[in-house]
């Protein structure tokens, strides 16, 4: 193993040194590695200042950690174009032809570069971290508890390879460095939307809360990873000169993957459909399981977070809704259908998008929300001594027979699609595997998914309400 690695490894060393040569690379880093801390100093001592006065110190308390993990943040986007140069740059400059001329396998060439593309970020958010705390401790600043520092540093460090990863990634798949330092906001956006995320539960003091996050971090970073290797071809690499939107080829090859062979719309069903809710047969098994246990956890959260309004929890108050409801939407009324199907349609394209940028990870995030509610629910009903089967069998069985396979089977299919795109494919492009995984989400949901959450919208509009009238007599 150890011989199989060292050819990536003296590429990764040759390519850091020639990056820790270049002045112009170093000086802008350096400059702003160590000016931004100074200035992340500057502003904790003066927050911590303003909030003293009114007696509101845990706030200011509180945004030292943010700000340590904002200095951390900064030199990895800044330079991240290491990275995102790291294949297509060689290419413009003329000099990656006889590094592809070399013995070394697609992984080992891939790996070598996705290692030196990592340890300047690294090193610049070492810097700057330290130039902060030290800062910290020469104002007289209270540093974070040791645990909670870990927790920062492993969050920078997997959030500068999962970054570092994209960028990698996305320097493989363009043709130019233009192209590439344009795709990057799509790597630089949604990490700045987690580490959004992560000073909420900063604020909010809920800091093991931080290790789930820095797990999911590692997963995806692992996803990545694997992405890059599954899809890098020197070969590919080499023939690409620009990129082309060809929307006439992209539509033809969904439209392909979604009809199959089939000419006729029983024939779609056999030898289309067919064999693609075979494929997601262990899919299904996993989002089940997944969604067993989100249940399970909504129930566990009764007492973390208990509910004192009983009257709203009161058979007379539930009854009263119910009947309000069923006047609302009588028998043939398609208002509460179209609402409640939209709503569902809705969740399910979030999935999509979410499972798209995450590789399956966060498309499960919406169903297990839901499921996680209705758990939830179903424990704060059995803590004021209503049964949970009664409720389950009575508030969500009449529609859940058709919604919850619907849910699951399109979940699994962004699942897939996660998996799959991590699965080396040397025969077809990353984006031709990404439009077949798609043409498979579109024939779950057209063939399967709609039909059952348009029924089961009608049924929970329609029947389940009385259900649960007579069911509570």
């Amino acid at each position: 193993m150890l011989d199989e690695l060292r050819p990536a490894l003296i590429v990764a060393q040759r390519e850091t040194r020639d990056q820790l040569r270049d002045w112009r690379i170093i000086f802008p880093v350096l400059g702003l590695t160590v000016f931004f801390p100074f200035l992340m100093n500057f502003t904790a001592e003066q927050a911590l200042n303003f909030v003293r006065q009114y007696g509101a110190s845990i706030i200011g308390e509180r945004m030292v950690p943010f700000l340590l993990m904002i200095v951390g943040f900064f030199p990895i986007s800044v330079s991240m174009v290491i990275a995102l140069e790291s294949f297509v740059g060689e290419k413009e400059r003329g000099s990656i032809e006889p590094l592809l001329d070399t013995p070394l396998k697609d992984w080992q060439l891939y790996l070598g570069k996705l290692l030196s593309s990592t340890v300047p970020p690294l090193i610049a958010s070492a810097m700057g971290m330290s130039v902060y705390i030290a800062g910290l401790v020469r104002s007289g600043i209270p540093l974070p508890e040791a645990p909670l520092l870990l927790q920062i540093i492993s969050l920078t460090v997997v959030q500068a390879v999962l970054m570092v990863s994209g960028a990698v990634v996305v320097s493989t798949q363009t043709t130019s460095v233009r192209a590439a330092n344009l795709l990057a906001s799509f790597i630089i956006i949604p990490v700045a939307l987690l580490i959004q995320a992560e000073s909420v539960i900063m604020f909010w003091g809920d800091y093991n809360t931080l290790w789930l996050v820095v797990v999911a971090v590692v997963l995806l970073t692992f996803l990545l990873v694997r992405v890059g290797l599954a899809h890098f071809q020197r070969e590919q690499l080499l023939g690409r000169e620009i990129d082309v939107l060809n929307i006439r080829w992209a539509v033809k090859l969904l439209w392909n993957g979604f009809r199959g062979e089939a000419r006729s719309i029983d024939a779609w069903y056999r030898k289309t459909l067919w064999p693609t809710l075979q494929r997601l047969a262990l899919p299904v098994l996993m989002v089940a399981v997944l969604l067993v246990i989100s249940v399970g956890l909504g129930w566990t959260q009764v007492e973390r977070f208990n509910l004192h309004a009983n009257d709203i929890t009161s058979p007379e108050s539930i009854k009263e809704n119910l009947l309000t409801l069923t006047e609302a939407a009588p028998l043939g009324d398609f208002g509460l259908v179209l609402t409640i199907f939209w709503q569902n349609l809705r969740a399910l394209g979030i999935a999509l998008l979410l499972g798209m940028i995450t590789f399956g990870i966060l498309g499960m995030l919406p169903s297990m929300l839901t499921l996680g509610i209705m758990g939830y629910l179903m424990g704060v009903l059995a803590q004021r001594g209503f049964s949970a089967g009664l409720y389950f069998a009575g508030f969500i069985l009449p529609h859940g027979l058709l919604e919850i396979p619907a849910v699951v089977l399109a979940t699994a299919a962004v699942l897939r699609m996660g998996a799959i795109l991590a699965t080396p494919t040397p025969d077809r492009t990353f984006m031709e595997v990404w439009l077949a995984c798609l043409a498979d989400w579109f024939k779950v949901m057209i063939g399967l998914v709609i039909p059952l959450l348009f029924a089961a919208a009608m049924v929970e509009a329609w029947f389940t309400p009385q259900v649960a009238i007579w069911m509570m007599r």
